[in-house]
């Protein structure tokens, strides 16, 4: 009897650690078969996250082939159109480089892109100015010198490579405008010129480079006057007695703008030579002609020696005070 007992909680035994071993055999397998259900089902889902990273206006899509890209536009006041609310393709890259559907699906397909490089500089710019036309600098875009002779938004600024941190410049003033404007750059370095080379002050300050109602794209004063007067406020006015060539043809009727060989940037390095182009008695000018008893080669050698106030004066019709 008592080995029969023995017998029968053996067999016992034996079928627990069979039934044991079995379910942790399972267990054990069970994960990687989950592991490879999920792996199978990323990877039948990977190309529908790839083709709607597109809808989803996200720039991370772009970055893992445009990494320099990426990260310069991170950096700009271009990021801020991932807020604008106003949907995938107006965010993000797409904001400028449109649907991306399909550059993702094939990178070798850039048809539906928008490549500023072979674009033409009217649609460069319509695009620029689709998000900017709203700011006062271009107000005046549509009259804009540069664009008439076919330089776009992207000739001067480098929304992926600026080198300045305001206004995505390609290169810094006044570097960037000597690109073109050749001229200019030696007038600067003339004796008497206006700091431009040294940093005080930048083309910009007195032309706005997207255009102006003014020629050669000038600035006009808070006071809608000339744009000389922000910085020399003092000759400005008003005058009770004014002179004629500040009021009528501006400064630039005696004055070399950018720079030049003489004192005060005057056109003549004769003082007299310049004050007598209008003050003659010929008939074309309406200034009055000089004194016959001014003699110019001996006493009176410079006009502003007397007529000191020459830009108006409030007391002397003859600018004398």
């Amino acid at each position: 009897m008592p080995t029969r007992i023995s017998a029968y909680f053996a067999s016992l035994v034996t079928v627990f650690l069979v039934v044991t071993l079995t379910s942790q055999g399972q267990s054990q397998q069970q994960p990687p078969r989950e592991e490879s259900k999920s792996a199978s089902a990323q990877a039948k889902a990977a190309p529908a996250k790839v083709g709607s990273a597109a809808q989803d206006g996200g720039p991370s899509a772009c970055k893992d082939c445009h990494q320099a890209e990426y990260d310069s536009w991170e950096k700009s006041p271009h990021w801020r159109t991932t807020e604008n609310g106003k949907g995938p393709l107006h965010q993000g890259c797409q904001a400028c480089h449109g649907d991306a559907a399909a550059h993702l699906a094939d990178p070798s397909d850039t048809s539906k892109l928008f490549l500023f490089s072979k674009a033409s500089t009217e649609e460069v710019n319509k695009l620029c100015l689709s998000c900017h036309a709203s700011d006062s600098e271009q107000a005046h875009a549509a009259n804009s010198l540069h664009r008439d002779n076919g330089v776009s938004c992207v000739g001067c600024h480098s929304p992926h490579h600026a080198t300045t941190k305001q206004h995505l410049l390609s290169k810094a003033q006044p570097e960037l405008c000597y690109t073109c404007h050749l001229a200019q750059k030696p007038q600067f370095e003339m004796p008497f010129h206006h700091r431009v080379n040294e940093g005080l002050i930048e083309c910009t300050d007195c032309h706005n480079p997207h255009g102006t109602a003014a020629p050669k794209q000038v600035r006009l004063a808070d006071t809608q006057d000339q744009v000389c007067f922000k910085c020399h406020a003092d000759k400005q006015g008003p005058f009770v007695y004014e002179h004629a060539p500040v009021k009528i043809d501006g400064c630039t009727s005696c004055h070399n703008t950018h720079g030049g060989p003489n004192p005060h940037m005057l056109k003549l390095s004769n003082v007299n030579l310049l004050c007598l182009q209008c003050h003659t008695t010929s008939s074309f000018s309406s200034a009055p002609g000089a004194p016959s008893f001014h003699n110019q080669a001996t006493f009176f050698q410079a006009c502003t020696l007397c007529h000191i106030a020459i830009h108006g004066s409030n007391f002397s019709p003859t600018f004398f005070k």
